[in-house]
């Protein structure tokens, strides 16, 4: 990979069986791939992306991180951690109402130092702007990390990602790939390794909050501008990739019955921990889909972790998240 890259990630991460869940969906082969242990404060996906960011960042004069997220964000926790490892200020530009209290990511982003700005989630592009703008005015030289660090520079994190699967299996690869997908950068990376691999499986993302035609017009967008940025020969078109929206529920953040069955049966099959908002959804419809046969007998699903789970701690999903009272 001809990319600049930061490496700090705790690579490869594992890739684990699943047989008790197996077992409870009636025999499909799953395994997972752990990405909820890349190690920067709690890991998750956005810190392989974030090698590959801070190497762009350093490489311009960058001396402070700027992005943007929901006030729970798995990608501002990470950034604000990467911040404070390398001695660089943060700027995080959070769409909601600021809590009485801190919990779960938030309150990580207040002791690794990050500053944090309150917006209208409509408002969030403008604010975005008046935050790098002022912080460049300031001269403390900002750089700006896009929404879940998903540009072209992040997304070729999970093409390299997808190698490291490759290896990690050997002749026994997937039949499915499975993840959740929202602002589309790491089902990019993955998609386009894949197909520059010519992988025979499938990498279907479970939509977080977006319709499906969107969310493949966004992930074809990014890979190829990810194929452009590191010369590869290879063009996805919005119907090459493969996404299923039919698991929004209440919408983005709201967590239901069908996240909630998702994180119990996790939970109490496997000891494996999911996050309320991206992993608990994709989970659901990793269940509903298995349920309903579109995985056929014999076939191996491997469901991408890619954490978040700081956020069960967070005041908004204690009550959501608590166990039932014993009968």
């Amino acid at each position: 990979m001809n990319l600049p890259r930061i490496r700090f990630a705790h690579l490869p991460t594992p890739i684990e069986p699943l047989p008790r869940l197996s077992a409870a969906l009636g025999g499909v082969r799953l395994l997972v791939k752990r990405d909820d242990q890349t190690g920067l404060a709690f890991g998750g996906n956005k810190t392989r992306k974030l090698e590959f960011v801070l190497a762009e960042a350093l490489a311009n004069g960058a001396r402070t991180l700027v992005t943007v997220g929901a006030a729970q964000s798995n990608h501002c926790r990470q950034t604000a951690a990467l911040a404070a490892r390398y001695g660089l200020g943060c700027i995080l530009v959070l769409s909601g109402e600021p809590p009485v209290e801190r919990s779960g990511n938030l309150l990580l982003d207040g002791l690794f130092g990050a500053e944090v700005a309150w917006c209208r989630p409509e408002e969030r592009g403008a604010a975005l702007k008046a935050a790098f703008d002022r912080a460049w005015e300031e001269g403390r030289r900002p750089y700006l990390i896009p929404l879940g660090a998903s540009n072209a520079t992040g997304a070729a994190a999970y093409v390299a990602a997808f190698d490291e699967m490759l290896e990690q299996m050997g002749s026994h690869l997937p039949d499915w790939i499975v993840l959740a997908s929202s602002s589309g950068g790491t089902q990019a990376g993955l998609a386009l390794g894949a197909a520059l691999r010519k992988f025979n499986g499938r990498v279907l993302g479970i939509s977080v909050d977006h319709a499906a035609h969107d969310l493949q017009e966004t992930v074809a967008h990014l890979a190829r501008e990810t194929a452009g940025r590191m010369d590869l020969p290879v063009a996805l078109r919005p119907e090459d990739v493969l996404v299923n929206d039919e698991y929004l529920g209440g919408g983005y953040g709201v967590f239901g019955e069908a996240e909630r069955e998702a994180v119990q049966l996790f939970a109490r099959t496997e000891g494996l921990l999911l996050d309320p908002v991206y992993t608990a959804r994709a989970a659901a419809g990793l269940l509903g889909l298995a349920r309903a046969g579109l995985f056929q007998a014999g076939e191996s699903v491997l469901f991408w972790h890619t954490g978040g789970t700081p956020a069960l701690f967070a005041e908004a999903y204690q009550r959501d998240l608590q166990p039932p009272e014993p009968a």
